[in-house]
């Protein structure tokens, strides 16, 4: 992926990236390959920031992804997250893919949280 950059934004959490030649496809555009894997990542970077919960045992549950519009390679791609709720064992959350002002995709995920032993 490159180098990812993270930032608390109130109750958000933004990841960013800047999108290389091998991030592109076949159209010149960001895949959207790389556009679920920033989601992912996202989704672990806004529980360790938001939550203070460490990611390294947690496992996605589920993750549903609307992509909306191309992600060009000239612009960072930003992943911004929110918390919806948070239980014992699972946090819910939400958010959207952005360059700027432009919607590349929506998302939701789950996220089993690590158990202590």
């Amino acid at each position: 992926m490159g180098p990812l950059m993270v930032r608390v934004e109130g109750d958000r959490c933004r990841l960013r990236m800047q999108p290389e030649r091998k991030h592109s496809n076949l159209q010149d555009m960001i895949h959207g390959a790389v556009t679920l894997a920033l989601i992912d990542i996202s989704l672990f970077a806004a529980m360790r920031t938001l939550t203070g919960n460490e990611g390294a045992r947690a496992v996605t549950l589920e993750l549903s992804t609307q992509f909306i519009g191309a992600g060009v390679m000239d612009r960072p791609l930003d992943s911004v997250v929110e918390v919806l709720r948070e239980t014992g064992r699972m946090l819910f959350l939400r958010g959207q893919v952005e360059q700027g002002d432009h919607l590349v995709a929506a998302f939701s995920g789950l996220v089993r949280k690590a158990i202590s032993s």
